[in-house]
């Protein structure tokens, strides 16, 4: 998930849109989270697979909607990548003026950033997903430290304009609740290592809960706390390069911010290692199914890694934000615009998932109403927030993905199409 990232570059984007409701938007996004939740966790404890929430639609739904979820989970997995590729361009740039006034140039960072995460995910995930786990952990706790003294210095103080919500408006509160979802994507990722964890029928449910709930209060506590020490300051939220160094230095604690800073760029090179790792299991398991071609199942009998699938996830990654970057897009909107393009990929596999809960239950004969009653409500909780996103969004480019997302889906259902009558006629 990353969550050391969000207060430094996520939640400044929120705030662009919803303002003083911030915290409002995150508390929505932790009631829609916490239903995905129930629903993957109740799934994870049926059955353990490599192809996470595409296995758990696939094998209970009719194909056509297995399919939509495969499509729609590898471009979550593969735009989260490149956004925080470009998340990682950004503070790229940042630490590099902060130490040395230079910026590095987009091309090879990237190339850095994409091949480097590649080549960990092929040699040693174990490895380096320990490494990166400390590292988050450590960052999380400098940007609780850096709250913490807030509260020291300023005293505990209960802001009137956040608690009524003040300035907000209703018509950006659907973009921004895409952008608070995107902090969260990612917390289900640990169903996609069913068969490398160890007894993953109980650690994937807990893990995927327990990531739900710890980062919703997390993330609240942030955007609340942020918003708050803004006031009075020459720079807004929204502007900042670095909000919680700035949060540093206005407490007296400017080392930490430079820590902080270090940790975010850690941070999202660690995201796009597990964006890696995710979408080249799915990949896998797609290859698996025949909707994409066989070479995608090999493994490297010395590591046990889906090699092909790495090397494929890293060059679309790394295509992708190349050629963003070769149009002029700064790092921190790829980092805008991949992320909301990823959420829809991720509210299509909930949803499925969702829908797909009370009949895989019904098979083994533990069919329960109130199960299926909280799988309903999440998935109209994840048409909602779609639904909520297309008919508020004002700026051209966020209004214009949901329309790339269905785009592509279309294609990949064609595509379906296409491969079924080959394999038919191959038969």
């Amino acid at each position: 998930m990353a969550p050391s990232t969000s207060p430094s570059l996520t939640i400044p984007l929120v705030f662009a849109l919803a303002g003083n409701a911030t915290w409002f938007v995150y508390l929505l996004a932790t009631g829609a989270t916490l239903l995905v939740g129930f629903c993957v966790s109740r799934f994870a404890r049926l059955s353990a697979s490599p192809g996470s929430l595409y296995s758990y639609a696939a094998d209970t739904l009719p194909p056509v909607f297995g399919v939509v979820a495969a499509w729609g989970l590898l471009m979550a997995y593969l735009a989260t990548g490149a956004s925080v590729a470009g998340g990682g361009l950004y503070y790229s740039g940042v630490l590099c003026q902060q130490f040395f006034h230079w910026t590095p140039p987009a091309l090879p960072t990237l190339a850095v950033i994409c091949l480097a995460a590649g080549w960990v995910a092929y040699r040693d995930v174990k490895l380096s997903a320990e490494l990166m786990l400390w590292i988050e952990v450590i960052s999380v706790s400098l940007i609780l430290i850096v709250l913490a003294v807030m509260v020291f210095h300023f005293g505990f103080q209960l802001d009137l304009d956040q608690m009524k919500l003040k300035g907000a408006s209703i018509s950006a509160l659907g973009p921004a609740l895409v952008l608070a979802m995107f902090t969260f994507v990612g917390f289900e990722s640990a169903t996609t290592l069913g068969n490398e964890a160890r007894e993953p029928l109980k650690t994937i449910p807990r893990a995927v809960l327990q990531c739900a709930i710890l980062a919703g209060v997390f993330f609240m506590l942030c955007s609340y706390s942020e918003v708050l020490g803004f006031r009075g300051t020459s720079t807004m939220l929204s502007d900042s390069t670095s909000p919680m160094h700035l949060l540093a230095n206005k407490v007296g604690v400017s080392l930490l911010g430079v820590g902080i800073d270090i940790g975010a760029a850690v941070a999202m090179f660690a995201c796009v290692l597990a964006c890696t790792t995710a979408a080249a299991r799915v990949l896998m398991r797609m290859a698996h199914g025949k909707l994409l071609p066989k070479a995608l199942e090999w493994t490297s009998k010395r590591h046990g890694t889906p090699g092909v699938a790495v090397a494929v996830s890293v060059g679309l990654m790394l295509v992708t934000t190349a050629a963003l970057s070769l149009r002029g897009v700064a790092g921190s909107d790829m980092y805008d615009w991949l992320g909301s393009l990823s959420v829809f990929g991720f509210l299509t596999a909930y949803a499925l998932v969702a829908a797909a809960l009370p009949f895989a239950r019904r098979v083994l004969g533990q069919h329960s109403h109130w199960v299926t009653g909280v799988s309903v409500l999440t998935v109209l909780v994840m048409m909602l927030i779609v639904i909520f996103d297309l008919r508020s969004a004002t700026d051209a480019d966020h209004a214009r993905i949901p329309w790339i997302y269905l785009g592509y889906i279309a294609a990949g259902v064609v595509w379906y199409g296409v491969r079924r009558r080959v394999v038919v006629s191959e038969q």
